[in-house]
């Protein structure tokens, strides 16, 4: 969504902001819930010295006239009126809403004589300034009294034209003046803050002084990168009569932080009749439906998730619905349409699993409230994700009703507002798997039919295409296409997926030769990347410079701009600064018009046709497509999309374009070429643009067009229509039509589908499209229905001659996809069973790092996970966090932590410093944990005394692992033994071997004080009593816990610490590189050899 409603209040302080040594110093104030009228005094004190004016600021128009602003007041008389009006339900046309946000400002005394009127709008040539000299709640029709001045693209406002243009009816020379220096700074204020409408009425000029008493505008959300330091914290207040919902900022929230697109907004939250759909053109198609059948009081909500949203985000989505919906119960229960048109590369399966991890969330809510599903989808894995959800609605005992591309897409609509039958879904004749692997069998059972051959060709079909269509045959030399079996292009940015779906289709379509010549990506150098063509592998070369790149291909003349909305108006500009480029397809969905504007004046000047922005792309079946459009193969070849048809289509929607692909094909011959403008509110290229080209094509013999609320971009086909530009049968449906339905305004998922009067509301347009003679539906459901009526009737009057249906050439699956489509296997070269990262969340041995975050485990918790695959009861995962602690170090004597200090000292990093001194730890040092652990437990199991014990190992003259220690002793106890045996001894539920090993302690420390049990052993013996007797463990999996090494590795957790620490601290004290005193070494060479 671009331009979107500022409150009046947000407004004047940027103009205030900005405009400050143009107009009169402003003062707002705002009341609403949770201000206090001493508070809001205290910090305006003009409030209380100055008459008032107050009045709602919630998006209201004329609101003079409605008397809902009080004037030349105090604050006790502003303060009763307010109260009086404040959280009380009012009615405003078919709006119904509270009064509960107010803007309060100085009184300024002045006549009607005072009073101007000034508003700018900006459109797809430029901004237009309207001027009136009288200004005020009177003013009436402004289009038919204002004077207006065009300011086209990228030029100056002139003074000389304020003056001779706009305010020749200001008698006043000094008020003259003064109007054309405030609306040139006012100008340009309103192009650096990137605004997209402002209304001031009235403006009131006293004196020297100019006042903005009434405010309305716009700005253009997008821009918010460009603009953010210079807006400060703005909010886009809801449309009066509908509430701001904080489900809705969550959902925004979302949208924001993420690059695919996800929209909610709450219409009727006690609705019955809820979406969940994919697509901003789908979703406006569904909103349609639901109220052509009578269902518009009933639906809740609009919204969208497209663009490829993750797992995360579709369960943070459907879970928000769900919530929504289960918070009330309807006595007829409740539906939920899961829907959308055929998806161009969403993944379906992989959204699909976020939408059921929230059903299985809300399941006994969704049974409680009575909820019926109703799913229709397809794209990219679509098999997987329907029978994932027929398996949820058997498993959870939901019903779920589910369908594929086989049903058209809104069908589940009259399903579910019992207008049509349920139909026991049909098994689809094709599948992915089916589509792609090398041996299977083409199936031609759905054909209509396909190829046709000129109707021109023959006297007979052209005098009957007079008859049907009244068009002129054109023969193919007057025509040059936009894209044709030899097109080239250049892909910016590093798209592989994308490209080698284009080569995939390149190859079904039996092209010659790829058709992506090279890839610009300015983040590396010039190198190649590898994909497949066919069955072979091929390099495309990849340029860090684009200059680079149009030099070494100038047969290239299609560049597909896969930047992103910050830098895809640079690379763009950069672009047309090359002859030989006649097409650029912009993807980015987003950038801000002023920019968009641009690219269009210089493509426009330079003969360029620019698809986009916000769009997937445009495909001409059996010559080209562009980046993701059609979507994978399966859907290519159930189109039929790998050679051409007879029927041209345009729409805004990317994702439409691909349902009309199938509904296309499904009622005809098929697709001759599609193309999707964009959603965005100035595409580069028109409706009318593309239409008229298809007119001069001559195989194209119908042509389909989607067009939608918001714009009069359709009436420049319907005056063509009417004057014979075109000519051919025009199937014809602007999607919207629930927009008059509505009590507040709705912005819809594209930027541009929003009206701003009555001849851009999507039934005034269908209505005039009919009136001129194209071919109206009576709503999108009969789309189908007309285009084959439209094409049976050509085919019959021998416009359109069938042939027979070739048998494309196989392309091999690739191997992740046919992975993930479960269609093949292979061994793993490594098996993982403690993490997981291949998700939106890391698990943690089956646990979200969330949860683990959440549930404030710890350094003990996560080892539990990742060392041991259990969670331990707390008082482990605290014991070992305590083994952490008092073994993190003992000083710089000891082997390891001198050898990471001597590593750092001769100016190693970190990690080489580090593995110095981890590569000392062993039986000697540190390692005698695991050591310690085995002797004691297979003594203690073999059923030794502790005398026993000792004098076996001394009779076998072996150490005794973990006992002795150079230092401490039994009188000089190491404090580290003490708090472990004591936290052991009062939290585990036994500790025998600890008990046996203090009994051996005994006997050593008998004979020499300082053989006490260590930090090693008593570690070593207390990890085998925790593993043996915690519950969490059998006698097996303790004992191989041991014998991998798995104790040894607290110790060199724990030490890594401390070497780090020394690492660490010999950098901060900058010392030298270091060399062992001569004293140190004893020299011991042979007098002679």
């Amino acid at each position: 969504m671009s331009a979107k409603a500022i409150s009046e209040v947000k407004g004047k302080q940027l103009l205030a902001k900005y405009l400050s040594n143009t107009i009169a110093p402003v003062h707002v104030a705002n009341f609403s819930n949770g201000v206090a009228w001493d508070m809001l005094a205290n910090s305006n004190p003009w409030m209380a010295t100055q008459k008032l004016v107050v009045k709602p600021d919630q998006l209201i128009k004329r609101r003079g006239k409605l008397g809902l602003i009080k004037v030349n007041a105090d604050l006790a008389e502003v303060k009763n009126w307010v109260e009086e009006r404040f959280n009380k339900e009012i009615n405003i046309g078919r709006a119904v809403g509270k009064l509960n946000n107010f803007i309060i400002e100085p009184f300024v005394p002045h006549t009607q004589q005072d009073e101007y009127y000034v508003c700018i709008y900006s459109h797809r040539e430029g901004e237009t300034i309207l001027f009136h000299h009288e200004g005020g709640v009177d003013i009436g029709d402004v289009d038919a009294k204002a004077l207006k001045l065009t300011v086209t693209i990228d030029d100056q406002l002139k003074p000389s034209d304020l003056s001779s243009k706009l305010l020749i009816n200001v008698a006043n020379q000094q008020r003259k003046e003064m109007l054309a220096n405030f609306i040139t700074n006012l100008f340009e204020t309103y192009m650096d803050l990137h605004f997209t409408y402002l209304e001031i009425n009235p403006l009131v000029i006293t004196e020297d002084r100019i006042y903005i008493l009434d405010l309305a505008s716009k700005i253009d959300q997008t821009a918010e990168f460009l603009c953010k330091s210079k807006w400060g914290d703005i909010d886009f207040p809801p449309p009066f009569g509908r509430d701001a919902y904080p489900e809705e900022a969550y959902i925004a929230d979302l949208d924001s932080k993420s690059g695919a697109s996800l929209k909610l907004t709450i219409l009727n939250p006690k609705g019955r009749i809820w979406t969940m759909v994919a697509g901003g053109g789908a979703s406006v198609i569904y909103s349609d439906t639901i109220c052509d059948l009578g269902g518009a009081d009933e639906l809740a909500n609009y919204g969208e998730y497209s663009g490829a949203p993750s797992e995360q985000q579709t369960y943070e989505y459907a879970k928000t619905i769900l919530n929504l919906m289960t918070k009330e119960k309807n006595e007829q229960g409740k539906v939920l349409l899961i829907g959308g048109g055929i998806a161009n590369f969403t993944n379906v399966a992989a959204t699909f699993k976020g939408i059921v991890k929230a059903l299985h969330e809300y399941s006994t809510k969704i049974i409680e409230h009575n909820i019926t599903i109703y799913v229709r989808r397809a794209g990219p894995n679509y098999q997987e994700g329907l029978r994932v959800m027929c398996e949820v609605s058997k498993s959870l005992s939901i019903p779920i009703h589910v369908f594929g591309p086989e049903t058209h897409m809104t069908a589940i609509v009259g399903m579910a507002l019992q207008k049509r039958e349920i139909p026991v879904p049909s098994k689809p004749s094709m599948t992915t798997a089916n589509f792609l692997l090398p041996n299977s069998s083409y199936d031609t059972s759905e054909t209509v039919e396909q190829k046709t051959r000129s109707a021109s060709t023959s006297g007979e079909t052209a005098s009957k295409s007079k008859e049907v269509g009244d068009f002129v045959s054109i023969t193919k030399e007057d025509v040059k296409p936009l894209f044709n079996e030899k097109s080239k292009c250049i892909v910016w940015g590093m798209q592989n997926k994308a490209v080698q779906g284009m080569l995939d289709f390149d190859h079904v379509c039996s092209r010659n030769e790829p058709s992506v010549v090279a890839m610009i990506y300015p983040f590396t150098g010039d190198h190649k990347q590898k994909f497949y063509w066919g069955h072979r592998e091929i390099l495309i070369p990849c340029y860090k410079n684009m200059a680079d790149a149009m030099k070494k291909h100038p047969d290239a003349d299609v560049l597909i701009n896969f930047a992103s909305l910050r830098s895809a108006y640079e690379s763009t500009m950069e672009t047309l600064s090359y002859s030989q480029i006649r097409c650029i397809a912009i993807i980015a969905e987003g950038i801000p018009e002023q920019l968009t504007r641009r690219m269009i004046k210089l493509a426009n000047q330079k003969n360029v046709v620019i698809i986009g922005p916000a769009t997937v792309g445009a495909l001409k079946p059996g010559c080209f497509k562009i980046g993701n459009t059609g979507g994978m193969l399966d859907n290519i070849l159930m189109s039929k999309l790998f050679r051409p048809g007879s029927v041209a289509y345009v729409s805004r929607s990317g994702g439409m374009s691909n349902e009309l692909n199938n509904i296309i094909s499904r009622n005809s011959n098929g697709v001759y070429e599609g193309v999707a403008i964009g959603g965005d509110r100035y595409p580069g290229s028109t409706f009318l643009d593309h239409i008229l080209r298809y007119e001069n094509e001559p195989e194209v013999k119908m042509i389909v067009l989607l067009g939608e609320v918001g714009g009069t971009e359709e009436y420049k086909i319907i005056d063509a229509i009417k004057s014979k530009r075109i000519t051919k049968p025009l199937v014809a449906w602007c999607i919207g039509t629930c927009a008059k339905m509505f009590t507040s305004e709705v912005q819809f998922g594209h930027a541009g589908s929003c009206a701003n009067g009555d001849a851009e509301q999507a039934t005034s347009k269908n209505a005039s499209l009919k009136e001129a003679g194209a071919y109206v539906p009576n709503s999108f459901d009969d789309l189908g229905d007309v285009i084959k009526n439209v094409y049976d009737q050509l085919v019959e009057q021998n416009l359109i001659v069938p042939n027979a249906e070739p048998v494309p050439p196989t392309v091999p699956m690739d191997y992740d996809w046919a992975r993930e489509l479960g269609l093949i296997r292979k061994p793993a070269s490594f098996m993982s069973s403690i993490c997981d990262d291949r998700g939106q969340e890391l698990l943690y041995a089956g646990m979200p790092i969330t949860e683990v975050i959440k549930e404030e485990m710890g350094i003990g918790g996560v080892l539990s996970l990742l060392w041991f695959r259990k969670r331990l009861p707390k008082y482990a995962t605290k014991y070992l966090e305590m083994c952490l602690m008092v073994t993190a170090d003992h000083g710089p004597a000891v082997s390891g932590a001198h050898n990471t200090i001597v590593a750092a000292r001769a100016g190693k990093d970190l990690v080489s410093s580090l593995a110095s001194g981890l590569l000392t730890i062993g039986e000697r040092f540190g390692g005698a944990l695991d050591g310690a652990a085995k002797q004691f437990s297979e003594a203690y199991d073999a059923g030794l005394s502790p005398m026993d014990f000792v004098n076996k190992m001394r009779k076998e003259g072996k150490l005794i692992m973990g006992i002795g220690h150079r230092v401490k002793s039994v009188n000089n106890p190491d404090m580290r033994v003490i708090l472990l045996k004591q936290f052991a001894t009062e939290n585990f539920p036994m500790t025998p071997l600890l008990n046996y090993a203090l009994e051996v302690e005994k006997i050593t420390t008998s004979k020499k004080p300082n053989l006490i049990l260590n930090v090693d052993g008593a570690i070593g013996v207390s990890m085998v009593d925790l593993l043996r007797n915690s519950g969490c463990f059998t006698m097996e999996e303790a004992t191989e816990f041991v014998e991998v090494g798995a104790l040894n590795g607290i110790f060199v957790l724990g030490r890594s610490m401390g070497f780090i620490g020394h690492f660490l601290d010999q950098k901060r004290l900058k010392q030298g590189l270091y060399r062992v005193n001569y004293d140190d070494i004893s020299y011991v060479l042979p007098d002679k050899i």
